[in-house]
């Protein structure tokens, strides 16, 4: 991306202030549709319809955000997606795909794996939350990954996130970049694939699970899988 492309946080605060009313409304129309007549297809057009706004530097949910924490009018979350993310702090998924309080359902581990705790958490969404997608997220540069392709040794509990990544990272033969698409793709078909719960919803109620990549470089969601 050239320096001109380049944008922060505060160009799109910026930003969405000058836009007023028109975002507003946008950001609200959204957060009315939050589940109402959502399919899992529509969720993750609506996830990536996000993703396009802030590779633009038109973001309209903080407005929205402001309203909701001014009339604190959130008294129960009812989001629409999913996402398993990396805990890198250039991940700012809420913000990447342009999404307001109680949108999206957010969980984050280095790595964006798949362990028991994180799939009761995706359970949770899809069983009780009535979630219509889940995406798993990784992203390029992840030094999680790069850590368990390079197989080197790290302090404290930092190698436990190892056997999670090591089934996806094998076969990448020390390619980072081929590793990140890797781990994305076998963690989607671990979500697919191990719980019933949530196997159960892909097919009786079309919730879509899918798998994607940021690219730092440019912002934009890549869906792989």
């Amino acid at each position: 991306m050239s320096a001109e492309g380049k944008w922060t946080r505060r160009r799109f605060v910026a930003g969405t202030i000058a836009a007023g009313a028109t975002a507003e409304v946008a950001g609200f129309g959204r957060l009315a549709l939050a589940q109402t007549g959502m399919t899992g297809e529509t969720a993750m057009k609506e996830l990536m319809a996000g993703n396009e706004r802030y590779i633009a530097g038109k973001i309209t949910s903080f407005p929205e955000d402001l309203k909701i924490l001014q009339e604190k009018t959130v008294l129960k979350q009812e989001p629409f997606a999913a996402v398993l993310s990396c805990a890198d702090s250039r991940v700012p998924v809420e913000i990447l795909f342009d999404q307001s309080i109680g949108h999206v359902f957010v969980t984050r581990v280095a790595g964006n794996i798949v362990t028991p705790e994180v799939m009761a958490s995706l359970e949770y969404g899809v069983g009780v939350l009535g979630l219509k997608a889940v995406l798993i997220l990784g992203h390029t540069n992840c030094g999680a990954i790069a850590a368990a392709v390079q197989g080197k040794e790290v302090p404290g509990q930092i190698s436990v996130l190892y056997q999670h990544l090591m089934p996806a990272v094998q076969d990448a033969h020390g390619d980072v970049v081929q590793a990140v698409k890797a781990n994305v793709v076998f963690q989607t078909r671990l979500v697919r694939e191990s719980s019933t719960l949530i196997a159960k919803a892909m097919k009786e109620s079309g919730v879509k699970v899918a798998g994607g990549v940021y690219d730092l470089e440019n912002g934009r969601v890549n869906i792989i899988a």
